[in-house]
């Protein structure tokens, strides 16, 4: 599927061509040479459904717990439709560690998701893998417990929380 990509913009978002960005590292010309070019190398290979890249780019230290056809399915059954970068932390050519936080955008079956996630990347022999990623958790939680409309109002007021600060 790759090959049908390579005139068009690449997926991850960086403004250049396809071949000209991550295909090359995709199809083994190159090697990522940052951790945030391999992160943005593995989203297009889920786009241009090549999953043995996702599984090659994999730490060999982990590799045992990955199933490649989890990731065939996802890839295929997925329609993805952007990568955002949330947050670099080293990752850089000099570097052996680091960390992106990204979100990426897809629509599974009619349902629109949103994968965010911070991975892990090792530097190993000169090579960047992915080592692990943690889910973000966007779950709102409050500091205290929650007004009600007819309680008193939080600052002191004396009023109802509705006919004062809840307005």
């Amino acid at each position: 599927m790759r090959t049908e990509w390579l005139e068009d913009d690449c997926p991850c978002g960086s403004g250049n061509l396809y071949k000209e960005c991550c295909d090359i590292f995709i199809n083994g010309d190159a090697e990522a040479p940052t951790a945030e070019k391999l992160m943005r190398s593995r989203y297009s290979a889920f786009v241009v459904e090549e999953p043995d890249y996702v599984y090659a780019t994999h730490d060999p230290a982990t590799k045992e717990q990955v199933d490649l056809d989890e990731i065939r399915a996802w890839s295929a059954q997925s329609d993805w439709e952007g990568l955002s970068i949330v947050a670099t932390e080293a990752g850089e050519e000099s570097d052996t560690t680091g960390k992106i936080e990204f979100v990426a955008h897809y629509t599974a079956g009619q349902k629109e998701q949103n994968h965010h996630e911070i991975s892990t990347f090792t530097k190993k022999e000169g090579k960047w893998y992915f080592t692990d990623g943690a889910l973000v958790d966007n779950t709102f939680r409050r500091e205290g417990p929650k007004v009600g409309r007819n309680d008193p109002c939080s600052c002191g007021s004396g009023k109802k929380f509705k006919k004062c600060c809840g307005r």
